[in-house]
C-alpha cells in the first residue's frame, strides 16, 4: 500500500515512534494525518500536528469510547480512515506479583486498544475493500521481556491478535502489519541494564523509514533489528534450549534472582 492519498491515524503520536511515523506519513503525501495521545501530552501533540498540518486528538486508547471518538474526529476532518497505526504503549515492571492495576492497564493499552480500533474500522474498510491496520507490539512479544511480565505477556497477545486480523481479513482488502522493535530511543528507554539494548538502540526516524517500506511491501512482520528473526528461529527449533539461554541472559543483564 502507498500512503499517498490515504487518511492516516497514529496513536502514541506525541513522541517516539508514533511521532516519527506520523511525520513520515505526512512526507509521503498522506491526505491527512491525525495524531493522538494522552491529555498529559497535548502540548507536544499539538506541536507535532502543527508541524505536519495534521489534526491532534487527545485520547486514552485503553478506552473504547476514546477510540470511537478518535475515528469519528478523523473522518469528520478528512474522510474515511485508510491507515490506522495503533502504536501507543507503556511499560510496567515486575513479574506475576505486579499489581492488578499494572496488569489491567497493560492489557487494555497493548491488546484491547487494537481490538477497539478493529471494531471501529473493519466494517468500513470491508465495505470499501481496502484498509491498513498497523499495530505496534515488540520483539518481546516474539520472545520475552525479562524485567516485565505484564509487558511481555500482553505484547505476545498483541502479535496473536494481529495474526488473527490478518487471517480473517487479509483476502478481503484489509492489510495487517505488526511492528516488533527491539530498543528504540523513546520516552520508554530508561537508563540502567536492558536486555533489549544488546543489539543496539535505533532512532525513531530509522524505524519510521522501515515502517513505510514494509507497508509498501505489505509485509506482516516488521523487525527493526534483523537479529530478532534468528532468535525466533532458535526459539522454535528448541524451546527448552531457548529457555535456558534466556535464563542465562537474565542473569547476565540483571543478575541472578535471590
Amino acid at each position: 500500500m502507498q500512503v499517498k492519498g490515504k487518511v492516516c491515524v497514529v496513536t502514541g503520536g506525541a513522541s517516539g515512534i508514533g511521532e516519527a511515523v506520523a511525520r513520515a506519513y505526512a512526507a509521503a503525501g498522506a491526505a491527512g494525518v491525525v495524531v493522538a495521545d494522552l491529555r498529559s501530552s497535548r502540548d507536544r501533540l499539538a506541536a507535532v500536528a502543527g508541524d505536519i498540518d495534521g489534526l491532534a486528538v487527545t485520547a486514552d486508547v485503553g478506552l473504547e469510547a476514546d477510540i470511537k471518538a478518535l475515528v469519528a474526529a478523523a473522518e469528520a476532518k478528512y474522510g474515511p480512515v485508510g491507515v490506522f497505526f495503533s502504536n501507543a504503549g507503556l511499560s510496567r515492571k515486575g513479574q506475576e506479583s505486579a499489581s492488578d492495576a499494572d496488569w489491567d492497564v497493560s492489557w487494555r493499552v497493548h491488546v484491547m486498544s487494537h481490538v477497539f480500533a478493529a471494531r471501529a474500522l473493519v466494517p468500513g474498510m470491508l465495505a470499501r475493500g481496502s484498509g491498513y491496520l498497523l499495530n505496534t507490539a515488540s520483539a518481546a512479544g516474539l520472545l520475552a521481556s525479562l524485567n516485565s511480565m505484564p509487558y511481555g505477556v500482553t505484547k505476545n497477545a498483541a502479535i496473536a491478535l494481529a495474526e488473527h486480523l490478518a487471517i480473517q481479513y487479509g483476502d478481503r482488502g484489509i492489510r495487517v502489519s505488526v511492528l516488533c522493535p527491539q530498543s528504540v530511543q523513546t520516552g520508554m528507554t530508561l537508563p540502567g541494564p536492558s536486555a533489549a539494548r544488546v543489539d543496539g538502540v535505533l532512532q525513531p526516524p530509522e524505524v519510521a523509514r522501515m515502517v513505510i517500506e514494509a507497508m509498501e511491501a505489505e509485509r506482516f512482520l516488521i523487525l527493526s533489528h534483523p537479529q530478532v528473526a534468528e532468535y525466533v528461529q532458535r526459539k522454535a527449533s528448541s524451546r527448552d534450549r531457548w529457555l535456558t539461554g534466556m535464563r542465562r541472559l537474565r542473569d547476565k543483564i540483571y543478575g541472578a534472582p535471590v
